[in-house]
């Protein structure tokens, strides 16, 4: 299996594991919590019928990556992402995150810049800022993260038996937009995540991604949908195209948190629309040139 060394813990490797299919343009998929990559399942086969190389990988911690202890922040999450479009060097990638890695995709780009990067999409956003502070009123209140921790810590099952529940919005779309089998997968996956990194990733979801997004200077396209019970359309995608200067929005009504697959038709569209139009940006010139001076270095 293809991985990418992404640090150390004590004498041991941490890697991540991707895979990378197909041709032509990259998009790179990272997934949401308590998922993998193979979640994306419902959105690869039409990338790669588009035309798309495809690579997708798992955050540390789940799925077939590494399971450590430490990183759990998003600095660390950036990074990782960074040493695999390293490693595969990379060039007029469309990053698409779910969720939490929505997370990724903002800070890397508020961390590394758009050299590498054509477009960016966000299904189910986490940014700007999930607490409810002083200065961010609009937030989730802080008990709420502390009640989920404790949850996790008692019984981490049951605890993702109610948070897919609410993730699929089991009572309004269940047996027709999520079946039982597929709510079992994902119930499989997430239990078979690393007990440490289900506990260590809920503080990441209150990250204060509000300096990052004045940072993006490539096209963004955000998928939410109205009825999401994890990040609440109102305290995250909606405050999102008063911050970033070039950002559609796209509102998927009755829609839970996992919109990729309970909508996939709405979602889909959505992605290959945008992935298909022309930025018009200038600052692309400058991101070829910028390539091609790397190149003959």
């Amino acid at each position: 299996m293809p991985h990418v060394k992404v640090g150390t813990e004590n004498d041991n490797d941490i890697k991540i594991y991707y895979e990378d299919h197909g041709n032509g343009q990259p998009v790179v998929l990272i997934h949401g919590y308590p998922l993998n990559s193979d979640s994306w399942e419902r959105q690869e086969p039409e990338l790669l019928s588009a035309g798309y190389r495809v690579i997708r990988y798992d955050r540390r911690g789940f799925g077939n990556s590494s399971r450590p202890t430490t990183g759990f922040d998003y600095d660390t999450f950036a990074a990782d992402l960074n040493a695999l479009l390293e490693h595969l060097e990379l060039e007029d990638v469309v990053l698409v995150g779910f969720s939490m890695g929505t997370g990724e995709v903002t800070r890397y780009l508020g961390k590394y810049g758009s050299a590498r990067v054509r477009k960016a999409v966000l299904f189910g956003a986490i940014p700007p800022f999930l607490l409810k502070t002083d200065d961010n009123p609009e937030g989730v209140d802080g008990q709420v993260f502390e009640g989920i921790k404790a949850a996790i810590v008692k019984d981490r099952y049951a605890y993702f038996k109610d948070f897919l529940d609410n993730f699929y919005n089991v009572d309004k779309l269940a047996p027709d937009r999520i079946s039982k089998q597929a709510w079992r997968a994902s119930f499989n996956v997430a239990a078979g995540a690393s007990p440490h990194a289900s506990y260590a990733c809920v503080d990441t979801w209150l990250t204060d991604f509000r300096a990052d997004l004045p940072k993006i200077d490539v096209p963004v396209l955000v998928v939410h949908g109205t009825e999401d019970r994890i990040l609440p359309f109102e305290s995250t995608a909606k405050r999102l195209p008063d911050l970033v200067a070039n950002l559609k929005l796209i509102p998927v009504e009755g829609g839970p948190h996992n919109i990729g697959w309970t909508h996939p038709e709405e979602s889909n569209k959505a992605l290959l629309g945008f992935l298909a139009e022309d930025s018009g940006r200038s600052a692309g010139l400058d991101r070829d040139l910028t390539a091609a001076a790397r190149n003959k270095s």
